[in-house]
This record gives structure tokens, sequence and C-alpha cells, in this order.
């Protein structure tokens, strides 16, 4: 396999997520992702779980993240760990920026 190093943002596409969230693949390998994602005011992450870890860190806005059935209020500066399995999803209260890292990569964002 070739590994590819260097990831430009200009040749980063943007892809629409849902209604509100735009997604754009970062620097990504077999074992691990990295993804930005814009939310507009009230855009919603949907409850939902995938076999992969995940980290996501919150660049701007305001979000009331939902893990494992607990709600939490986060902003910039802020993280999340979601192990393999867990539900969760986010709502968006002030348009912002995400950062989400997988492990392994989300082949399913690739297709």
């Amino acid at each position: 396999m070739d590994i590819q190093n260097i990831f430009f943002d200009k040749d980063c596409g943007q892809k629409d997520a849902g209604e509100g969230v735009v997604r754009k693949i970062l620097a990504h390998s077999d074992n691990l992702m990295v993804c930005r994602l814009h939310f507009q005011t009230g855009a919603v992450g949907a409850l939902h779980s995938h076999p992969h870890e995940q980290c996501t860190y919150i660049l701007s806005g305001r979000f009331e993240f939902e893990i494992d059935g607990r709600k939490t209020i986060l902003c910039a500066g802020d993280s999340t760990y979601k192990q393999p399995g867990i539900i969760h999803g986010a709502v968006c209260l002030e348009e912002g920026d995400l950062l989400d890292i997988f492990s392994p990569q989300r082949k399913d964002f690739l297709e």
C-alpha cells in the first residue's frame, strides 16, 4: 500500500453530511482518520454507534453532546472520547467546527 504523508487542505474535498453539516476528510490511513465538520446552528448529528474509536475536539461553537444517554454542553477547547459501540450524537447550539479522529479509518466516509 502506498502511504500518503501530506494532505493539502485545498485537495481535501467537502461533502454534505446532512442538513447543516459539512464534512471534510483530512489526513488518514487504514488505521487512523481525521475529519473536520462544520455545523450550522441547530444542525443535528443523530444518535448512532459504530465499531470505531472516536475522539472529538471542539474547535469553535457550542454543542450539546449525548454519549451513552448523558447530555453535556461543550465548547471550544473541550473534547470527547467514544469507545466502539457506544451510542452518541450532538446538537449544535452555536455554529461551530469539530475535529473528529477515528481509529480505524471510516471507510464508509470514503465511498
